[in-house]
């Protein structure tokens, strides 16, 4: 007896499938035989947001074992809180620091966001919500701070906001004490990003100088 995938799944997972199957496994089997027997070591760990326009592999051109991902609504770090409660999000980055010992965390937020928006516009639908409000309460704070000058759009403040509260995560990183250690011994390096969904660049956070910069395209230079 067969089975059948398409039966099973959507028809753009099975043809997806497939199409892995016969091109991306076929070229890279022995990396992924690899993987599987010896484990993973990525040397960078991305938070991203679940939006389905800002995948990380995607955007970095990743290979198999190359990046640990962990994505949630609107990519948050949350304070450190060691209480009874669930945090996936920091449980992930126990492992990447501790288990892992990634040295490098990157922070990528993206344009449009629908968390961000949430917040800016208050967006019924998504604030009185079961589980996004509770989620993206902490942004309330950062979006309060952001300066919204007379006539600025709402993409602008939008965008703004996307930037302030990657920086905010950023600093939220700090808090978790493993973290910290291993940043003050120059074993782990954060960083902040930002991908612009529309024009396909990336924007990255100059930390100590407090700017957001453009990531050069070499290609697109030569």
């Amino acid at each position: 007896m067969t089975n059948s995938f398409e039966n099973l799944l959507p028809e753009p997972l099975a043809q997806g499938y497939d199409n892995f199957r016969a091109n991306r496994y076929a070229t890279e089997e022995q990396r992924y035989q690899k993987l599987a027997s010896k484990g993973q070591k990525p040397k960078t760990m991305i938070i991203a947001c679940c939006d389905s326009r800002a995948a990380p592999e995607t955007i970095f051109d990743a290979g198999p074992g190359e990046l640990f991902v962990v994505r949630n609504v609107a990519n948050l770090v949350p304070p450190y809180a060691p209480d009874d409660k669930n945090h996936s999000t920091s449980a992930a980055l126990e492992f990447a620091v501790n288990a892992l010992k990634v040295e490098h965390i990157v922070v990528m937020g993206h344009g449009k966001c629908g968390g961000i928006a949430s917040v800016v516009t208050d967006f019924t639908p998504l604030t009185n919500s079961d589980f996004i409000g509770k989620w993206m309460a902490d942004v309330q704070d950062v979006a309060s701070a952001v300066t919204v000058p007379e006539g600025m759009s709402v993409h602008e403040h939008c965008k703004q906001v996307e930037h302030a509260s990657v920086e905010h995560s950023l600093a939220n990183l700090r808090t978790f004490p493993w973290i910290r250690s291993r940043i003050q011994n120059g074993d782990l390096h954060i960083h902040g990003a930002w991908f612009d969904i529309a024009l396909g660049e990336l924007h990255v956070y100059d930390e100590a100088n407090h700017q957001w910069h453009m990531q050069s395209d070499s290609a697109a230079a030569a």
